[in-house]
């Protein structure tokens, strides 16, 4: 399939500079450490300090939602990393924990304009999520790092292009002194405000 000629708006994946936070679930804690070890070494990996990095620890995924949200609306993060693993059970729990973590983790990067990268395992089995923590499947914690550190530069570039974009408004735009006169060589004022002191006139028509 040929490629489009159209450019495209990327984030790259340069942590220099960014900064992040990653929250944790103790909960099914041999996974989670796992996806965390791997997130943690990824944003090293990208070019991220070890000092614009923080962990959050929470009791368990059905937390996380809060705690990312707490955190991204302090505006001091590019982006928020969220790791756990929700294993299903004998009961319909797993699925209303899951339909919870996952819309409070969408809902809180909408509304705050922060990235979320979403990195909380829901697996059938405990072979399945230890797959996913490093062993078949790669590792979803540093999947999630690599989410975070694109979409932190993607909205830093849009955000830059929408800036320049606007240009500037009929306010801040400066008009020489000279541009006001008409073609009979007269100052032009404005029947409201006065040009030349631009102050506005007192005058009343008469």
């Amino acid at each position: 399939m040929p490629r489009s000629k159209v450019k495209a708006l990327e984030g790259d994946l340069s942590g220099a500079g960014k900064r992040f936070a990653i929250v944790v679930s103790r909960f099914n804690s041999f996974i989670t450490e796992r996806l965390f070890q791997s997130a943690f070494d990824g944003l090293v990996r990208f070019g991220t300090k070890q000092k614009d990095i923080d962990l959050v620890r929470v009791p368990g995924s059905f937390e996380i939602p809060s705690a990312a949200r707490a955190l991204a609306e302090t505006k001091k993060y590019d982006a928020i990393i969220c790791l756990g693993c929700l294993l299903r059970g004998d009961t319909a729990h797993y699925d209303v924990i899951v339909n919870e973590v996952t819309r409070g983790i969408g809902q809180s990067a909408q509304e705050t304009g922060v990235p979320h990268a979403f990195g909380v395992l829901t697996c059938e089995t405990l072979e399945q999520a230890i797959d996913r923590a490093g062993l078949k499947m790669g590792n979803k914690g540093f999947e999630a790092a690599l989410t975070a550190v694109e979409m932190a530069n993607l909205k830093e570039a849009v955000v830059g292009r929408s800036s320049l974009a606007g240009g500037k408004s009929n306010a801040d735009i400066f008009v020489p002194r000279s541009s006001l006169r008409s073609a009979t060589g007269k100052l032009v004022v404005n029947a409201k405000t006065n040009r030349r002191s631009g102050r506005t006139s007192n005058k009343k028509s008469k």
